[in-house]
């Protein structure tokens, strides 16, 4: 019924698109809950009574009952402490909700706005990170502000089926999207957790070897907090990888990064997607990210050790990595 439900509600763009990929058809899936999958919401107001009927009850199940994404900026932690929010000036305890907007907008879009926006680069730029995160069968991977779940599909893959990976994001819409992916190409040792990556509170001290951020760490309100946590629920010998979008190395490259960036991308934001201003924001978001070797200082200042960075495409994208003593 879920897979029934799942396919009539599918976005007719989305569909076609899902149909170039090696995805197994929703209406092709077998009925029930998939094994590996956590498939409960944490209690609220909209959680369903006893009297509900068991479909009712598994249409709103969709994520892990541990999900918190409390924001931990409120007007009482912060005050009027001002961030960025891509050019414009917010205070910390508005910007998580602005980038929750952008994102909820542009989720069911995302795939394709990415192999348009980077001509599909973006998935070597991902495989090469994959090939830096030295991920072995058996092994437990959490794949922060995991999306759509490119990352975490491999992942599945490489850990097995006495290995587990947690897709989270702190965007329920991204988040479905990814779980309806995975669920859909058969990856049935996946979770997937709503948290917020400035606490990770859903998840226990030392409980990942590998832990990875792919083009999230530019979003987050608070990166040094968010670095520490990741620190903390990696065990003692893992592993921490991010790809994010950098600084270019040669001057003249960077001068047309620019133009393309805040020409076409709004432009095609407003094409393909109806929506100008996240992708301004994404391109504004990029240029307000910390240089390579600032990110690197700031992941040695969380504890990080060997930390280094591998520039991708003259450093419009880098691979930074950290081991965790």
């Amino acid at each position: 019924m879920r897979a029934q439900t799942a396919a009539s509600n599918a976005d007719n763009s989305n569909a076609a698109h899902n149909s170039n990929n090696d995805f197994t058809k929703v209406q092709d899936l077998p009925t029930g809950t998939p094994q590996g999958q956590q498939t409960t919401m944490p209690n609220s107001n909209k959680s369903s009574s006893a009297n509900n009927s068991t479909a009712q009850t598994i249409k709103q199940a969709l994520f892990n009952q541990r999900d918190d994404i409390n924001n931990p900026h409120t007007p009482d932690t912060d005050g009027d402490e001002p961030t960025h929010f891509g050019y414009k000036t917010v205070n910390k305890a508005e910007k998580q909700a602005r980038v929750a907007d952008v994102f909820t907008s542009v989720a069911k879009k995302y795939d394709i706005m990415n192999d348009l926006m980077s001509f599909g680069i973006h998935r070597l730029w991902k495989r090469y990170a994959i090939s830096l995160s030295g991920v072995r069968a058996g092994q437990h991977v959490l794949d922060i502000a995991g999306g759509t779940g490119d990352l975490a599909k491999v992942f599945s893959r490489e850990v097995g089926r006495n290995g587990h990976v947690v897709l989270s994001d702190i965007n329920a819409a991204m988040l479905e999207v990814g779980r309806e992916r995975l669920i859909n190409a058969g990856c049935n040792n996946v979770d997937f957790v709503l948290a917020n990556a400035e606490t990770l509170a859903p998840f226990d001290d030392e409980s990942f070897d590998l832990v990875t951020i792919s083009f999230g760490l530019r979003n987050v309100t608070d990166k040094d907090a968010a670095l520490k946590a990741m620190y903390r629920v990696l065990k003692p010998g893992g592993r921490l990888l991010i790809l994010e979008f950098s600084k270019p190395v040669f001057e003249p490259l960077s001068k047309a990064y620019d133009l393309y960036s805040f020409t076409a991308l709004p432009v095609m934001g407003k094409l393909i997607a109806n929506d100008s201003e996240s992708y301004q924001y994404l391109a504004e978001s990029i240029r307000m990210h910390p240089d390579q070797q600032t990110l690197k200082q700031m992941m040695q200042q969380a504890g990080f050790e060997n930390c280094d960075y591998h520039n991708l495409t003259a450093g419009i994208v880098a691979v930074h990595r950290g081991f965790k003593a």
